[in-house]
């Protein structure tokens, strides 16, 4: 390769760490989110970073609380793609049990869980549950990119 040929520009980020299945865990994700983002140009404290780790801070604590496996981590995986103008959050947990909102028409109130999950849904583009290689799930969310001129 010649030193004179260009090289593309990076335009997906991808950032991916374990935790431990702690609430310290869980806080440090919710943390290390605002600090990626803000690496890749969404800034503390502006309204995307502050749902994106809404979010993170949701996911990670319902894999503290509910799909904690003794002895197991959870995963973040956070990637910004700039072209396509999104963020996606995945959080992976080694419990086979898979998260349920509350139903159509129930009274979150009344539900036994899944509130948390109503906020992953009013606030994030789109979200779902996915297998993982290896026992356990990944829950996903996605935001829309601030656009920037």
């Amino acid at each position: 390769m010649s030193a004179a040929q260009a090289q593309e520009a990076v335009n997906v980020s991808l950032f991916v760490q374990r935790f431990s299945a702690t609430r310290r865990g869980a806080r440090l994700a919710r943390r290390l989110t605002t600090h990626r983002l803000d690496l890749w140009g969404v800034p503390y404290g502006s309204p995307a970073s502050e749902t994106v780790a809404l979010v993170v801070a949701e996911l990670a604590a319902n894999a503290v609380l509910h799909g904690r496996v003794p002895g197991r981590d959870f995963e973040l995986r956070l990637r910004c793609d700039r072209p396509a103008g999104v963020v996606r959050v995945e959080v992976a947990d080694t419990h086979p049990g898979r998260p349920e909102p509350p139903q159509p028409g129930q009274d979150p109130v009344d539900a036994e869980g899944g509130r948390g999950l109503l906020l992953v849904d009013a606030v994030a583009t789109r979200w779902g549950v996915d297998e993982r290689r290896g026992p356990g799930k990944t829950v996903w969310a996605e935001f829309a990119l601030p656009t920037t001129h």
